[in-house]
């Protein structure tokens, strides 16, 4: 029987209506950080490139990069997610000349291939969810030109850890559409009162706010879309950080910024440029 798959784009259509001028500009901010722009003095660091959104979602990072100059093109297997994406466009007036959208997998390689190549391809996580994350990976890196960037967000293997959140996705999905969130409240509420502990315990205010503002500020997103997205995400798997660097340092990828969660859940975040 084939694994359940997450409507993420239910989940992101409902996070839109929360998206402000605020999240916006701070998603553009952390796009800049991760992909190490330099030019701070320059308001549109990606001018003139061509920047692939491999996993769109939301379509919020694809607004990033064509606010940052990019000529973008956003690809996302949820047709919801496509919509969210054409609404963000919509939103912003921009052409499709210039913000190009299109539904299709990323393990799709006739559509890949005929993308042609990239300045910057990103996809934060994205591919751990297509059921063949590393032949995800490989077809996602060949779209990167000579001296592009590769920007990947891949959930940390935690071994055992990582299989009771396998059951915890699993269970998500058995449950009736109505009682997910009750599932969600449940076990967010159960980490959420871990981390309180955690936090009291290093002498910090225990109340999660700041932590969730701080989410806010890393990435302008939800904590609670995030932790719906985290819960019911599914095809899931995880890699430890050199499963992920050293296939790629052997296809002539050079690591130029990398972001762990140690022994914790959640993504490490990866970027590499490609030699030329």
């Amino acid at each position: 029987m084939s694994e359940a798959r997450f409507a993420f784009g239910e989940n992101w259509a409902s996070f839109l209506n929360q998206l402000d001028d605020q999240r916006i500009d701070q998603a553009c901010r952390s796009l800049a950080e991760l992909l190490r722009l330099d030019d701070a003095a320059n308001s549109k660091p990606l001018h003139g490139q061509r920047f692939l959104d491999l996993g769109s979602g939301s379509g919020l990072f694809s607004l990033a990069a064509s606010r940052l100059g990019a000529q973008v093109v956003s690809i996302d297997f949820d047709p919801q997610c496509v919509a969210c994406t054409e609404r963000l466009r919509e939103r912003e007036s921009a052409p499709p000349s210039r913000w190009e959208i299109r539904q299709g997998s990323a393990l799709d390689e006739t559509l890949m291939e005929s993308l042609g190549r990239f300045d910057v391809v990103y996809s934060w996580g994205v591919l751990h969810h297509t059921g063949q994350m590393q032949r995800a990976i490989e077809l996602a890196a060949a779209r990167v030109a000579d001296d592009g960037r590769f920007a990947i967000a891949i959930y940390n293997d935690q071994g055992g850890a990582s299989r009771r959140w396998l059951w915890i996705k699993r269970t998500y999905h058995r449950l009736p559409k109505a009682v997910r969130p009750i599932w969600v409240a449940t076990v967010a509420a159960w980490y959420e009162s871990k981390f309180a502990l955690a936090r009291l315990a290093r002498g910090r205010n225990p109340l999660p706010f700041a932590d969730w503002k701080q989410k806010r500020s890393d990435r302008g997103m939800s904590a609670w879309h995030d932790w719906v997205d985290w819960i019911g995400g599914l095809p899931f798997e995880v890699a430890k950080p050199e499963d992920i660097i050293l296939p790629l340092v052997a296809r002539r990828f050079q690591l130029i910024n990398l972001t762990t969660v140690g022994n914790g859940w959640g993504c490490n975040e990866f970027v590499f440029r490609k030699s030329k």
